[in-house]
């Protein structure tokens, strides 16, 4: 497999740590351009079978201008000719914070599977917030969507464009606790109880109620000629990411070494959910080109 070029998320010693360490376990070479730092100057000769863009500022894809724009150009040429893009979430993906937007005027927007917002688009969740599996697709297989839904702590807001396929949601739920001063009474379809009353410290029966609200499109992926993209709309490192990263075991523990990311001064490590790190290899793995048979 030829390496993936993963920009952005600070470096390996911060919130890239974790792809990275996915990414090292899976045995899926990997070259990084950290936040804060521009591609090489050879970046527009270099192959990779895809690009994974994640809270990277859209001004360092160069030293000038002109200079970041064609290698904006060219990534979006070589996914045209095959290669793969996934952007993450984050404050610097998307439109993000910036005023005119990180992403929406670049050529990486005609080639993504969504279409982003013309304002701020991030939103961050105080009460729950599940990831839902709405379609049977190779990155989702072989993972306990329903029988273990994982939570989340924020997105970038997007939609899917009409030829794109939206394979996760993410559904926020509105929490509320009352007193029962008589017999838990039946909740209404679209409730999501717990069963057993608690204590609210005056002994009397609590109750908990989740109520979802509306789904949000998580996970989009699509094909741009002949290659294939997807937008995800959390990140893969702590904020947003929230218990998202502790789902599954048994877990993955992972050393990160200075030879293996220059970036790094010091050996590093992570410790993340193995369904969490099966997802991410599985989505990597789908952008690159493998198919289904070639996902372990």
């Amino acid at each position: 497999m030829r390496p993936v070029c993963y920009l952005g998320d600070d470096d390996a010693s911060r919130a890239a740590a974790y792809l990275c360490g996915v990414l090292k376990h899976f045995g899926i070479p990997v070259e990084r351009v950290p936040s804060g730092t521009n591609p090489p100057d050879d970046f527009s000769l270099r192959s990779y079978s895809a690009y994974i863009v994640s809270d990277y500022p859209s001004v360092c894809w160069g030293k000038t201008e002109p200079q970041a724009a064609a290698n904006l150009a060219h990534v979006a040429a070589a996914v045209r000719c095959g290669a793969g893009l996934l952007m993450l979430g984050g404050w610097e993906s998307y439109h993000g914070l910036k005023s005119d937007g990180e992403y929406n005027a670049t050529p990486l927007a005609e080639v993504l599977p969504i279409q982003m917002l013309a304002e701020d688009d991030g939103r961050n969740f105080s009460q729950p917030c599940l990831i839902c599996c709405v379609t049977e697709h190779p990155i989702t297989q072989g993972l306990p969507w329903n029988e273990s839904p994982p939570g989340i702590g924020g997105v970038n807001l997007f939609t899917a464009k009409s030829d794109a396929q939206t394979v996760l949601e993410a559904v926020p739920f509105h929490v509320t606790r009352t007193v029962v001063s008589h017999a838990l009474r039946t909740l209404t379809p679209t409730e999501l109880s717990a069963t057993q009353p608690v204590s609210n410290g005056l002994d009397l029966p609590m109750e908990w109620t989740f109520t979802p609200q509306r789904a949000i499109p998580l996970l989009v992926v699509g094909q741009c000629a002949k290659g294939r993209t997807a937008a995800l709309a959390t990140d893969v490192a702590p904020h947003w990411v929230g218990g998202f990263v502790d789902w599954g075991t048994p877990r993955i523990y992972q050393l990160l070494l200075p030879q293996d990311f220059p970036e790094l001064s010091n050996a590093g490590f992570i410790e993340v959910g193995g369904d969490y790190a099966r997802f991410f290899q599985n989505l990597v793995r789908w952008v690159a080109g493998a198919d289904a048979r070639e996902i372990p």
